[in-house]
């Protein structure tokens, strides 16, 4: 049997100057971003701890977590980006002072306590994709088009990367915002019959009569009558009773990961199946808590389906390698991948979970957004009524589906035939942080207990849903037609979530000269397509893919007329990124 490496093992690269080269473009009117580093940032562009196959390494030596420190080795400087330039010749090019490593007091812990060389690797490992240097730049672009109106050839920059749905347009849903309006402020439940409506109004003043101090902190598993809204969601769409005990109500659904997370992984030799392409956040867990992610290829050719032989070869790699597999993440609907699993493809996962002894861990936060044929179902129904043991956590929130309340922090763990010794040690790490935010408590109950059809509220709330839900299902459909429409892309069909993630053919070229700039040809790729378009997304690198294969992801979100030309830049730049580059 194979050793498997620690973490800590894996090679860094040695420098001793700044020898970063950024992407190569001939535009000559965009600002871009670099940055001085030191030899322990380079350890980035390792392939550290990655998923043990085909992940690629995510180019994060930009990142925008690594910039916070503009007084040592992460100064940010604009600079016109006309040539493959290394960072030191830039800065005398644009009067800014060069700094040299000996420059940089305390970056090696001479003077600081804390430096890059002082924090612990898992920390560095920590990657986020979605938030990285095309955010950066991003920023720049706007602050350039604030003080230059008309300096760019566009002018907006649409963040097409990231499911922030309101952030692109998306209105709240009336409702919801009304009972947490009341909650936040009691005197609205006064005002009906000339207020809101009767069964807003009802709502509001159940949740305050259990709880009716709305700032104070509440249960480490949330206040009870936002779990007992949870339950009957719960119930009627598993058919099964449902434990007001098993339900943890969250800030989001990030930490609920991160918090199984520590109940499955103690140290480096524990891996989690995990998808790829995958959402970054589970390798970014695991990589923080000191685990390693198992990577499972998706088959694209297949619309991203799930192969089970393939898990069967993740284990057995892993394995052999002395590593033991804890648990299975399944995302359905996907992300990045927009597919919706099968009852019948759902069923072999748990029997694989089963004759492997995994927890399946599902993503389910995007159950409300499926566009295609087949219909979500949740693992929890398939579970039961296939009478399975498997041990389950499955997690929702307020962010995604149809009311894309994201800045508001509401989600939830369900837990099914978890150990009750498991349970209290899960509540026991949820009670250190005291509890989540009790708006955004009250947000995912309310979002789980909607008006029904005789409420006075449902004309409206069902109208409002119904547009959200149609129009994206429109720009699911507008996205796929139209990135298929352009010259070396393939996307497979939109079937559920908020992404596209095409697969792009790049030339040769181009590949040569994203190699020379020491980026991942689909980064180099998409940095163009930000200068030039002023459209951010998130290269398919930051997700994990096949080798020798190359994406980006998109979201759906912006509004249809924006969404529209958004496409038609992309279009007419990448006719002629394949014109430079021919």
């Amino acid at each position: 049997m194979g050793d498997l490496k620690k973490p800590d093992d894996y090679d860094v690269i040695e420098t001793e100057s700044f020898d970063v080269k950024l992407p190569h473009t001939r535009s000559k009117s965009i600002d871009m971003i670099c940055a001085h580093t030191t030899p322990e940032v380079l350890t980035h562009f390792h392939d550290v701890a990655a998923f043990n196959d085909g992940m690629n390494p995510i180019w994060t030596a930009f990142d925008d977590r690594l910039l916070a420190d503009d007084d040592v080795a992460h100064k940010m400087l604009a600079t016109q980006f006309n040539a493959r330039t290394e960072p030191s010749e830039m800065c005398s090019e644009h009067g800014m002072e060069k700094t040299n490593l000996e420059d940089l007091e305390g970056v090696g812990g001479e003077t600081h306590i804390l430096s890059i060389a002082s924090i612990p690797a898992k920390v560095i490992r920590t990657q986020y994709a979605v938030r990285g240097v095309l955010t950066t730049m991003a920023w720049h672009l706007r602050q350039q088009l604030k003080e230059k109106p008309g300096s760019l050839p566009f002018d907006r920059v649409v963040a097409a990367n990231i499911g922030n749905p309101q952030a692109l347009g998306q209105r709240a849903l009336t409702f919801n915002r009304q009972v947490l309006s009341c909650l936040c402020y009691p005197p609205l439940t006064d005002m009906a019959p000339n207020g809101y409506p009767r069964d807003v109004i009802d709502k509001a003043k159940r949740y305050l009569k259990s709880f009716p101090h709305i700032g104070a902190y509440s249960h480490s598993k949330g206040v009870e009558v936002f779990r007992e809204d949870c339950v009957r969601f719960f119930e009627k769409r598993d058919g099964c009773k449902t434990d007001p005990e098993n339900i943890i109500l969250t800030d989001g659904a990030s930490p609920a990961v991160h918090a199984v997370f520590e109940l499955l992984i103690e140290t480096h030799r524990d891996g989690v199946l995990v998808p790829v392409p995958q959402y970054p956040l589970y390798s970014a867990t695991i990589n923080r808590l000191g685990g390693q992610p198992v990577g499972y290829f998706l088959n694209e050719e297949k619309g991203w389906d799930l192969d089970i032989d393939e898990l069967k070869r993740a284990c057995i790699k892993f394995r052999q390698q002395g590593g033991s597999v804890k648990a299975l993440v399944i995302i359905n609907p996907g992300n990045p991948t927009a597919q919706v699993m099968s009852r019948q493809k759902m069923e072999e996962v748990i029997r694989f979970c089963q004759s492997e002894r995994l927890v399946l861990f599902a993503d389910e936060v995007y159950q409300d957004n499926v566009y295609g044929d087949i219909p979500f179902t949740s693992f929890r129904k398939v579970a039961h009524e296939l009478r399975s043991p498997l041990e389950l956590f499955s997690i929702h929130s307020s962010s995604k589906g149809l009311t894309g309340e994201c800045g508001v922090r509401g989600g939830l763990i369900l837990a099914h035939n978890i150990q009750e010794g498991v349970m209290e040690q899960l509540y026991k790490l949820f009670s250190v942080a005291l509890c989540a935010n009790t708006l955004g408590q009250a947000m995912i109950a309310s979002i789980l207990s909607p008006p029904q059809s005789d409420d006075p509220s449902y004309p409206l709330y069902h109208q409002e849903r119904q547009g959200v839900y149609e129009s994206l299902r429109r720009r699911a459909k507008m996205v796929y037609e139209r990135l298929n429409d352009m010259e070396g892309v393939t996307c497979q069909p939109l079937n559920g979530s908020m992404y596209a993630f095409p697969r792009i053919t790049l030339p040769p070229k181009a590949i040569v000269a994203a190699k020379e700039a020491n980026v991942q040809p689909d980064l180099f790729y998409c940095v163009e397509l930000l200068q030039h378009t002023g459209v951010i997304v998130v290269p398919g690198s930051g997700f994990g893919q096949r080798p020798g294969t190359w994406h980006y992801r998109i979201t759906i979100l912006p509004e249809e007329e924006t969404l529209a030309r958004v496409l038609d830049r992309i279009s007419i730049f990448h006719r002629d990124f394949l014109k430079r580059y021919a």
